[in-house]
């Protein structure tokens, strides 16, 4: 369980450390939008994203077991967040994130990494365009730049008062949450290499200060980004209230568990390498329990931001830390100018992250795929929208399991994560 940084250090050189570094500054770029993006998305405030993306980013990188693997909040987690936040509060929610990263702590050293072939890939497809319907819905309010009172957590409920809402719709929003998506994948078809999505949301949130566009901004709604990281401190903890938080803290660290390592595969495919699940796990767990002590979010391994670490020329550990690195650097030179970023672009950028998560290129895939998988995948697409993604996600996998068992001579094969 040897963290993989220790085994990447020994013969490093001036000109890897050049390439980590160029990596890290890029994917901290990209990292800076979204971190705000889905603190926001998911009811907190976002200076708590500045702070998961720096603490837990640090942590994975210096202790995980992959070599190019980047963490911090990721829209994975934005259903749950917002639901405890909704039930338990903000101090609920640390507890949660504090107990969820004992249980992976625990998870590595007992050897569960690789537990993660127990997990049927229909379910975690169904679960991931589920958690991407629910992102892209809780975003048409700042879009479209609604006027509501409350938006409704219970999905046909948001759909509904949206509709009602529909009467408030600010041209301005829209335009500038269209434009921001359009040029997002224009510089990122054109320039893939390029960190144009904060290019992208920089030039829109400059034209609603020049143009004095009545379109809200992260500091019109929250205030200005603090310039520092906050003390560290202990959440309140009692015995009640942590059998109040278990299923919430058992989801996050699920989630946790499958994304960062479903990620580290991804990123072995790309470099080729191979990741080690445990020190990754046992990453994970001090990672999120440092979040919380910082009063951060849940983190794990962000696919998308680990993929552009690894085509700007990340190649160890040092990359994902120059990216926390950066990022504290933003957080005590620039948190001003990240305030002034605007509302309705940070929502267009999460609907397209949304989209991307679902992964549409694969849709006409799953429908080739044997009927028994095609109904874990709606089944468990279903739960999560309708229903509850804990309901979701165990009942994904009691069927999924069932329907293993029941085909005992199905190659393995068949049952691998999915390529991201």
């Amino acid at each position: 369980m040897k963290p993989k940084i220790l085994s990447t250090l020994p013969g490093y050189t001036r000109s890897a450390f050049l390439a980590d570094a160029l990596a890290g500054v890029t994917v901290a770029l990209v990292a800076l939008p979204l971190s705000l993006a889905i603190a926001i998305a998911s009811g907190a405030d976002p200076a708590t994203g500045f702070v998961t993306a720096i603490v837990a980013g640090f942590l994975i990188s210096a202790l995980g077991g992959s070599r190019v693997q980047i963490g911090g909040p990721t829209g994975a987690f934005i259903v749950v967040v917002y639901g405890v936040i909704a039930a338990h509060g903000m101090d609920g929610l640390i507890l949660a994130t504090l107990m969820a990263g004992v249980i992976l702590t625990v998870a590595g050293y007992l050897r569960a990494g690789r537990l993660i072939a127990l997990v049927p890939e229909p379910v975690i497809n169904g679960f991931t365009i589920g958690i991407g319907v629910i992102i892209a819905a809780s975003q048409l309010k700042d879009l479209m730049g609604l006027r509501m009172a409350m938006v409704p957590a219970e999905f046909l409920a948001k759909l509904e008062a949206l509709w009602m809402a529909r009467g408030t719709l600010s041209w301005s929003s829209l335009m500038i949450g269209g434009l921001t998506m359009l040029l997002i994948v224009v510089l990122r078809r054109a320039f893939p290499r390029f960190p144009g999505l904060i290019v992208a949301i920089a030039a829109t949130s400059a034209l609603v200060a020049g143009l004095g566009l009545e379109v809200d901004t992260i500091q019109s709604r929250f205030g200005d980004l603090p310039r520092h990281l906050p003390a560290p401190a202990l959440p309140e903890i009692s015995y009640a209230r942590m059998v109040e938080l278990l299923p919430s803290a058992v989801v996050i660290a699920f989630l946790a568990g499958v994304e960062s390592l479903l990620s580290a595969i991804v990123a072995d495919r790309m470099v080729g390498g191979a990741h080690r699940p445990n020190a990754e796990l046992r990453a994970q767990g001090v990672a999120n329990i440092a979040s919380a002590l910082f009063a951060g979010l849940p983190a794990t391994g962000a696919i998308a931001r680990t993929a552009t670490n690894v085509r700007a020329g990340g190649r160890t550990p040092v990359a994902g830390i120059v990216h926390a690195l950066t990022l504290l650097m933003i957080l005590w030179l620039a948190a001003p100018l990240a305030g002034r970023i605007a509302m309705p672009a940070l929502a267009g950028l999460l609907i397209l992250t949304a989209w991307n998560m679902s992964e549409p290129h694969r849709w006409r895939g799953y429908l080739k795929e044997r009927r028994s998988d095609i109904f874990l995948l709606v089944i468990t697409l279903a739960l999560t929208v309708l229903v509850d993604l804990t309901v979701a996600v165990g009942t994904g996998v009691a069927l999924g399991l069932a329907l293993r068992l029941r085909r005992r001579g199905v190659p393995e094969g068949e049952w691998t994560p999915r390529d991201h």
